[in-house]
């Protein structure tokens, strides 16, 4: 697992300079980067003005560059010392203004007074910049020259599509967002996690499920992928995650489905509850990322978001203190040996039913001490269990949850059984 850690530490610190938005060179060069190790990823580009549901494709942004500078000639903020001091979508500028016009276009946190806070008008044409609070402080001059080096014209929204193809049609979908700058855990943790998640399930021998699995922009991403192909996947996914902040490592969270009934809350709470048992969980209502869209009316996907500190939860969420000293390896290989526990958890899920009645011979078969006295059946009492339970009613997940063991303890129970023949899928 420290290998699997370093790898994706190393993947978002390569990612990390890059400034990415929800359309543009930055996020396509973010995917590229995930193509070297994926070069199965399907690359979409649909055009701006491309009605999505009841939204529109969005202009495409790209940056070069930004700056203020006094009348001296002095810089109080550079874009490229850090590419949150740019808001992002800002329009083309390049004027001298004075001291309170510029005020109207600044943007800080009061009460983080030396981190930068990140800020983007989408949906509205504007220029601005960020920067700590201790800068703002530092503008007494009356004038001074602005420049946003940026375009906003028509392009295309772009996003990354990878189906493994299972044994059944039975999807499981996982979603990711590559859309904001340098920030760590918020946008790089997902993709990284995600990226060596596909890499595990393409060394299966086997695989069930047909995984998808998508790279996108937050929200108009997501709005964009459903508008074509929402049908799809409301015919064929069983269960949907959406991976956000998982590369911290301060805790381990979840966003339930809108009714938090699904078999995806079912199996991601269950695998969280035995790897990490003071974990948080948030209803629906608490959502915030692509879980909005995938859960949302109309097109209702069984759908819940892993975290590990949720977003808008921690502080240096959306500022310039969420950088790579913010994750670490140790951090995302937790995360991403939770999401292995929830596929291995899927693929073995099923209802089991015992072969013989009444409970079996286990000892002629090797599978129960020969000698019995006191303690000597302890180390079989969980297959005991699970053979109580294992009565056609309940499903791996359930079992695990009815006798306290983690269902990746349950697995070579399960198939020695079946080895067995004790034991067969109802």
């Amino acid at each position: 697992m420290e290998n699997v850690g370093n790898t994706m530490f190393h993947l978002a610190e390569r990612l990390f300079p890059i400034c990415r938005s929800i359309t543009g060179n930055g996020f396509r060069k973010s995917l590229e980067l995930i193509r070297e190790i994926l070069p199965e990823i399907v690359v979409h580009e649909v055009p701006s003005g491309t009605q999505v549901f009841d939204w529109i494709v969005p202009k495409e942004w790209n940056i070069r560059g930004g700056w203020i500078r006094k009348k001296s000639g002095e810089t109080v903020v550079d874009f490229n010392d850090s590419n949150l001091h740019v808001v992002g979508y800002s329009v083309p500028v390049h004027k001298t203004v004075s001291r309170e016009e510029l005020l109207e276009h600044v943007y800080t946190i009061p009460d983080q007074p030396e981190w930068i806070p990140y800020v983007t008008s989408y949906y509205k044409e504007r220029w601005g910049f960020c920067m700590t609070e201790k800068q703002k402080q530092t503008l007494t001059d009356d004038e001074y020259e602005v420049l946003i080096d940026s375009t906003l014209s028509d392009g295309s929204l772009t996003y990354g599509e990878l189906i493994l193809q299972g044994e059944t049609q039975d999807e499981i979908l996982i979603s990711t967002y590559l859309c904001h700058p340098s920030m760590a855990n918020n946008e790089l943790s997902g993709p990284c996690v995600q990226t060596e998640l596909v890499k595990y399930l393409k060394g299966l021998s086997k695989r069930r499920y047909t995984y998808r699995f998508i790279w996108n922009p937050e929200t108009i991403g997501s709005i964009t992928y459903l508008s074509q192909n929402w049908e799809s996947l409301q015919q064929h996914v069983k269960a949907a995650f959406v991976l956000s902040c998982v590369g911290d490592d301060r805790t381990y969270s979840m966003v339930c489905s809108k009714y938090a009934d699904t078999l995806a809350d079912r199996v991601l709470g269950n695998v969280l509850k035995y790897h990490y048992p003071a974990y948080k969980r948030y209803s629906f209502l608490e959502r915030g990322s692509d879980e909005r869209q995938y859960g949302s009316a109309g097109i209702d996907l069984p759908v819940c978001g892993f975290c590990r500190s949720k977003y808008q939860e921690y502080p240096e969420y959306h500022t310039s203190a969420d950088d790579m000293s913010l994750i670490s390896p140790e951090g995302l290989a937790g995360a991403y040996e939770v999401m292995v526990k929830v596929v291995n958890a899927l693929e073995h899920n099923d209802y089991y039913v015992m072969t013989c009645r009444c409970e079996p011979q286990l000892g002629k078969r090797g599978l129960y001490p020969t000698i019995s006295r006191k303690g000597s059946n302890y180390s079989v009492r969980t297959m005991q269990h699970f053979i109580a339970y294992a009565d056609g009613r309940n499903d791996l997940i359930e079992i695990s949850n009815i006798i306290g063991t983690p269902v990746d303890e349950l697995i070579p129970i399960k198939d020695k059984l079946m080895e067995h023949q004790l034991l067969t899928v109802k």
